[in-house]
């Protein structure tokens, strides 16, 4: 009978990180060994149709809370293939990728996501009008998340 052995410090800073950065899942790997740590999103999820709940009373909430869902099902979204760290420029000192407003071309990078120390380009799946980015550089995603709109 083999006994697995468990880097409980490795399981605590990977912990950390999920909760400094809002992300529900983190994964490691390292020659054989692998390690997946992930928070239960079910709380969140919990969470949202008591704000649903609430904002019938507030006419100003409504719209608000009603704007994310409305966007991901926008036919010209641009979701998060991947969990990690979203960026609009190559660097803090460089210009963004793309801009609101401009015409991007199909697949011509518009923002990289960094996930574990590897940055990995995003690019516009169609040619059009960049109109509105969803998220902030340096703002966490996850899979899925709208990242942008191209019309």
């Amino acid at each position: 009978m083999s006994r697995m052995l468990v880097d409980k410090d490795a399981i605590r800073a990977l912990a950390d990180i999920l909760t400094e950065t809002g992300l529900t899942e983190i994964e490691i790997s390292e020659a054989d060994s692998r390690i997946r740590v992930a928070r239960n999103v079910n709380v969140v999820q919990a969470a949202a149709p008591a704000v649903a709940a609430v904002a019938p009373v507030a006419a100003a909430p409504t719209p608000v809370a009603a704007a994310p869902a409305d966007l991901a099902k926008h036919p010209g979204v641009v979701p998060s293939p991947m969990v990690g760290v979203a960026y609009l420029t190559p660097d803090p000192s460089s210009p963004p990728f793309a801009q609101e407003g401009q015409p991007v071309t199909a697949g011509q990078t518009i923002m990289l996501i960094e996930a574990m120390k590897t940055f990995n380009q995003i690019k516009a799946p169609r040619a059009g009008t960049l109109t509105k980015f969803l998220v902030e550089s340096g703002s966490p995603v996850e899979f899925g998340e709208p990242l942008a709109i191209i019309e």
